[in-house]
């Protein structure tokens, strides 16, 4: 292991507007974040990345970006950044900001000045003339691109009297790398950042920057187009131009959220000989029962998510681990028993979020006092998926909410939903002629708001979040899900992660240890983290059941559990002595000495 904080430590991320509000206007903000650094730092976490605080429009939430070197009012002041970087100091936690520089909203003074033609400006983004229109009535756009967020990738400006380029909402044009004086503008607000004392930067959409051709692209049904964009040579010059010219002399930490990437292109992006990004975020690992993208959902095979994770565990020299951000699904109602509707079938009537007390019939947990059977796979299947998170070789990074088991939104109609990429797909597919309930199940498993519904820190009104009208609705089950609940309850969701980040951090193999596969089938998953030193090493097998039955282990698990301590487990269990299976959501990392 090298002296790299990041290898070493996790870090957590905050969606600002939806974490604490402080002035009671029903948005969070910075002042909520600094009142919030005492239980954040209990966590043991060792980095906040914010997603944007900077001055915004708000139509893409914060990633319209109208002034990189201020704060958005909604948020805060600069002051104000300047003190949570300081207290956050104080407590041991260094602040990553979010980055967004393939694209600027249209209400930045760059693009203002070059729709109107104003030098320098003229060329800071991609701007064309439409083509000749081949057929009547048909848009004479540039090309065929489509965008992220399922529209035309061109806007006609009627200022400029030319169609400029979005791979992302039409308020949101693409900088035009092209023109050296931009990169020159993102190095500079670099600097600002990391002289203010920021530790490094996430990111956003980072493989997409360099356009090499603006021909017509092969036909998509989401994104047409994309061969001329995705990962291209000149994206990675533009990367180790940054991090030679100005990241190095900081020691700066990125990692990119990186579009559609695939192992070979990842390689090249965080590969630490080719000096371009310390690590990377994929999505391969949540698409496992996805059938499109993360939209369509499919079914879940532990022996998929297993083959995933260990091609990128193997294939990348360092992982960015995560099982959450702001724009998936909360993963207890993705591959944990909080899914909506109920997935167990005996009580499919009785809704994940309803807080009633379960019916007689339904079996009691003794180890989750007074819950139903609902409450108590919720509990155990979020422990579970700490487990993988924190077992895994590379950074973990923990979402707001993931650490206390907050689930997906419990909203019952698309008019609750604020995100714009859910609303322009459930066009998408009104296009294509889905019936609207099944356009509406689709989304409310896929969409971005269910990340994004607001902290739950108490059972009261406004979750503890706010004395307002939440700018996004709170879920319903905060009354007994929340922060306050956990808070001291040593067998909380709450408490489990805390364990898991000291058994993480006390652990050489955990953290560095090479990722060997050992079992998986459609529910079992096994794996083992060997420690790289000829003797004296240690080696964990995690296995981990995703499903509410028990299940078998065979013999080769049980052989690798035998003889072992049990280092963490989410039942109670307190050994490993005649252990041939797994009960409910159970899982147990046990912990051998190599000799």
């Amino acid at each position: 292991m090298n002296g790299a904080w990041w290898k070493r430590g996790v870090i957590y991320q905050i969606y600002p507007r939806s974490f604490q509000d402080s002035n009671n206007d029903g948005i969070g903000d910075i002042g909520g974040i600094i009142s919030r650094l005492p239980e954040i730092a209990a966590l043991g976490v060792s980095a906040l990345w914010l997603s944007p605080v900077y001055r915004s429009p708000q139509v893409d939430n914060g990633y319209d970006i109208s002034d990189y070197c201020d704060i958005d009012p909604i948020f805060g002041t600069l002051a104000d950044m300047d003190r949570l970087i300081a207290e956050a100091k104080k407590l041991g936690l260094r602040i990553i900001m979010d980055l967004v520089i393939n694209h600027t909203s249209d209400e930045h003074v760059w693009f203002q000045k070059s729709r109107r033609r104003e030098a320098p400006y003229t060329d800071y983004y991609i701007w064309r003339p439409g083509k000749a229109k081949e057929k009547p009535g048909k848009k004479a756009l540039p090309n065929n691109w489509t965008s992220f967020f399922m529209e035309d990738a061109w806007t006609f400006d009627d200022a400029r009297g030319e169609y400029y380029l979005h791979l992302f909402h039409h308020k949101q044009p693409d900088l035009n790398y092209k023109n050296p004086a931009v990169l020159e503008e993102i190095k500079r607000i670099l600097r600002f950042w990391l002289d203010r004392g920021v530790a490094g930067f996430r990111c956003d959409v980072i493989n997409v920057l360099w356009k090499t051709s603006l021909d017509d692209g092969k036909k998509n049904i989401m994104l047409t187009g994309r061969e001329h964009y995705l990962c291209q040579d000149g994206n990675h010059e533009i990367l180790r131009v940054l991090r030679r010219e100005v990241l190095d002399s900081y020691g700066a930490f990125t990692v990119g959220e990186t579009a559609l990437v695939e192992l070979d292109d990842a390689k090249l992006l965080c590969g630490a000989a080719r000096r371009e990004l310390d690590e990377v975020f994929y999505f391969d690992h949540l698409e496992v029962d996805r059938l499109i993208a993360r939209f369509v959902p499919g079914k879940f095979r532990a022996s998929a998510l297993l083959a995933r994770l260990a091609a990128w565990q193997r294939g990348l020299e360092w992982n960015a681990l995560y099982l959450e951000n702001h724009d998936q699904s909360r993963i207890v109602s993705h591959y944990g028993a909080a899914k909506y509707p109920r997935t167990d079938r005996r009580y499919s009537k009785a809704w994940f979020n309803t807080p009633e007390p379960a019916p007689a019939q339904m079996p009691q947990r003794p180890k989750y006092r007074g819950a139903c059977l609902a409450e108590a796979h919720w509990a155990l299947s979020a422990k579970l998926l700490a487990t993988l998170l924190f077992t895994l070789k590379g950074t973990p990074f923990i979402y707001q909410g993931q650490e206390i088991g907050m689930t997906n939104f419990d909203f019952k109609s698309l008019d609750e939903v604020k995100d714009i990429e859910t609303r322009n797909l459930d066009r998408l597919m009104k296009k294509f002629r889905v019936p609207a309930p099944l356009r509406w199940a689709w989304l409310r498993v896929s969409s971005r708001d269910n990340a994004r519904t607001p902290f739950q820190w108490e059972g009261g009104a406004g979750a503890g979040f706010s004395a307002a009208t939440p700018w996004l609705g709170i879920n319903a089950n905060h009354s007994w899900l929340n922060y306050g609940a956990q808070r001291d309850d040593p067998d909380s969701v709450l408490a489990y992660y805390r364990m898991m980040l000291r058994l993480r951090e006390n652990s050489e193999t955990l953290v560095g240890g090479d990722f060997v596969p050992l079992y998986a089938n459609k529910r079992l998953m096994a794996y083992q983290r060997r420690g790289t030193a000829a003797r004296g090493a240690e080696c964990y097998t995690v296995a981990l059941n995703f499903s509410a039955g028990r299940i078998k282990l065979p013999a080769g698990v049980r052989a690798a559990l035998e003889g072992a301590e049990l280092a963490a487990g989410n039942t109670g269990r307190s050994d490993l002595l005649n252990c041939a299976a797994l009960e409910s959501w159970e899982c147990v990392v046990a912990k051998k000495a190599v000799v």
